[in-house]
């Protein structure tokens, strides 16, 4: 090919409207480039390309890389073909006629463009990913998602296919992901470049890889595996080490406790009211004698009235818009939002985080409405420091996450965790323990939340949970939520963080002038005696897995492996797998079936090969399907024969 430049690592293809590069990237991974404006760009975003072998060939009609199993090869048409071990895996497919128009452009000025580019179908392909969602999904095949991050619902634009490759994404515009039947395609709405991964082998190697690519998760902290207790909201010192201190009377460990949002004075002021706050730290010492940490909520939104807002405002360091007011979110008047894409904006909020949280003994952060949030969801109207919103917009997560990371590693912690409401490629690197948000408390909701949970760790992101019992709605005094919340924590129980919260609704009046009040209590005594012993005994379980689990997060640490993983992570060959969308291995040894149904007490399990211990009688199951009893006291979780977890269930 007279058109084609091939350097040590690279393929350069120059065609009409568009120049080509295909790189090496990773073990079994090449990375391709679209560029409309024909000129090399080299924005990584967060990848990290690695450095790896490859063999390149070029003849008269086509051009080839092969990096260990996956090959990549591109003709004069510009069409491009991945094989992976000899087998065809992703075939770009022409949109025009004359095999033209595999990838396509828009011009929108000022050198940015929309852009798509369209693959082949196979029939039989499971599609898993894309981060979480309220969607009812699992196998992701036939969906159509939007790229895009709003309040319970976060996007992570990698797949992993069960034709054995991941396909990641590296546009971090907002867009659209067409897994159809007719074909696989990819839209950004505004870009400079078409540019994304794919990456051979099983659903292990390719999670190893895409931690390569992508950034190893930090190291869990020993605390953190406990139980969590949190809700919307404590309204005063007082309140919130009322509930500790009961937690410690009746015996039961809490590893955490969490203060949530209106702690403090005015939105963007990040520190306590002294009114309902009177001794931080005072409040700190008390609860670290208790072995329990404090998480406190921080917000991006700030208003005029705050102490910092003008300070931020004259230094660019909020978020700025193309038409209209920066006020950009509306919760008790119109908010503007800080711009964490800012290394200023970072730099300048840590040091407030620190004097008034840190210093005083707080332990950690919890990242709200990380997407962000924004009233209207217009991101092309946003301007942040990295650039024009629409561009950029999966990239806020990653840089809020990247604030607290850096700002605690420059004090000499390794401690480290930030609860956030989103994530994206290498929050995972930043101690970024994402949650799915705001999600209904409801049987669908949790039903919705296992198969969201599944998907998400196949996304590079192991630190994963959700609010226990759900966040808004329904009532504590209720049969139907007193089902659900034993439901809901026994599958908290098998997740990555175990934390209970939930938005319950008011059913007294106001105790106080507080503008955001608290909701009914949401502890476990909250539920009625029954539940109590039962929620009591699930957290002592916890306590027993604990070793357990830290080991399962130094193996996501080390090797990229998620913690709630997929039955076919490890059984990629059983078609069946492919099909099992409320069943898990939660680590290397546990298989966990959660109840999800309204006055369900009993389930259809698939054990794949191996000997499997069912914890509630230690009666061994062998291959096959098996229908398995679970009372509203019972949930059904297997243990490798052989391991020692079985102790870890007898309490």
């Amino acid at each position: 090919m007279n058109n084609v430049t091939v350097t040590d690592n690279s393929i350069l293809c120059s065609r009409k409207g568009e120049l080509v590069r295909i790189s090496a990237c990773g073990e079994n991974a090449i990375r391709f480039q679209g560029f409309p404006d024909c000129k090399v760009i080299d924005e990584d975003y967060n990848l990290m390309p690695q450095k790896t072998e490859c063999i390149i060939e070029a003849h008269e009609t086509w051009a080839t890389m092969t990096c260990g199993k996956l090959k990549c090869m591109i003709g004069t048409s510009g069409r491009v073909v991945f094989h992976s071990d000899g087998k065809e895996i992703l075939t770009e497919k022409p949109e025009l006629t004359f095999e033209d128009g595999y990838r396509n452009y828009t011009n929108k000025g000022s050198g940015l463009w929309s852009a798509r580019v369209t693959f082949n179908p196979h029939d039989g392909e499971h599609f898993f990913g894309m981060g979480h969602s309220w969607d009812n999904g699992f196998d992701l095949k036939g969906s159509s998602i939007d790229i895009r991050n709003v309040n319970a619902k976060c996007t992570i634009p990698y797949v992993y296919s069960s034709l054995g490759y991941g396909f990641l994404w590296n546009v971090p515009s907002t867009g659209l992901c067409e897994l159809s039947n007719n074909r696989t395609r990819w839209n950004s709405d505004c870009c400079h470049a078409i540019d994304y991964v794919v990456i051979a082998g099983t659903p292990a190697e390719c999670c190893s890889t895409l931690a390569d690519i992508t950034g190893h998760a930090s190291e869990m902290p020993e605390w953190a595996t406990g139980f969590w207790q949190s809700r919307l909201r404590y309204e005063t010192q007082d309140e919130l080490l009322s509930v500790a201190r009961k937690y410690k009377d009746l015996g039961i460990p809490l590893s955490a406790i969490i203060c949530d949002y209106f702690h403090w004075t005015e939105q963007g002021d990040y520190k306590f009211d002294p009114k309902y706050w009177p001794d931080v730290k005072a409040m700190t010492d008390e609860l670290h004698e208790m072995n329990t940490k404090l998480i406190v909520s921080v917000w991006p939104t700030i208003n005029e009235k705050s102490e910092n807002y003008w300070h931020m405002a004259d230094r660019n360091m909020l978020m700025r818009t193309v038409h209209g007011s920066d006020r950009v979110f509306n919760f008790y008047g119109w908010q503007a939002e800080i711009d964490v894409t800012n290394p200023d904006t970072r730099e300048y909020v840590w040091r407030r985080l620190k004097e008034n949280y840190i210093d005083n003994g707080v332990d950690a952060l919890w990242f709200d409405e990380a997407e962000p949030e924004i009233h209207p969801e217009q991101f092309d109207n946003l301007i942040w420091h990295k650039g024009r919103a629409d561009k950029v917009a999966l990239l806020y997560p990653y840089y809020y996450s990247k604030m607290a990371y850096d700002g605690f590693k420059s004090m000499g912690r390794d401690d480290i965790i930030t609860l956030t409401r989103c994530g994206y490629f290498g929050s995972q690197k930043y101690a970024s323990l994402v949650w799915s948000g705001d999600i209904p408390a409801s049987f669908d909701s949790l039903s919705h939340q296992v198969k969201a949970a599944q998907n998400m760790a196949m996304c590079g992101i192991p630190w994963w949970n959700t609010d226990i019992g759900g966040f808004y709605g329904n009532n504590i005094e209720s049969d139907d939520f007193r089902e659900l919340i034993v439901r809901w924590f026994q599958f908290g129980l098998f997740s990555p963080v175990m934390r209970l919260h939930g938005s319950r609704p008011k059913h007294g009046e106001r105790t106080t002038g507080i503008l955001e009040p608290s909701g009914d209590p949401n502890e476990i005594w909250s539920f009625g005696e029954r539940n109590f012993r039962i929620l009591k005994a699930l957290i002592m379980i916890r306590e027993n897995l604990r070793p357990y689990i830290q080991k399962q997060f130094d193996i996501a640490s080390e090797k990229g492996y998620p913690v709630i993983r997929p039955m076919f992570f490890h059984h990629p060959d059983d078609e069946i797998c492919y099909t099992l969308d409320s069943q898990y291995f939660f680590g290397d040894d546990i298989i966990f079936a959660p109840i999800v149904n309204k006055g369900q007490t009993e389930k259809d399990v698939y054990i794949p090969d191996g000997e499997w211990v069912l914890t509630k009688d230690k009666k061994i199951y062998t291959k096959g399907h098996y229908t398995i009893e679970a009372q509203i006291d019972e949930f059904i979780a297997f243990v490798r024969n052989g391991s020692d977890l079985e102790k870890c269930f007898e309490l």
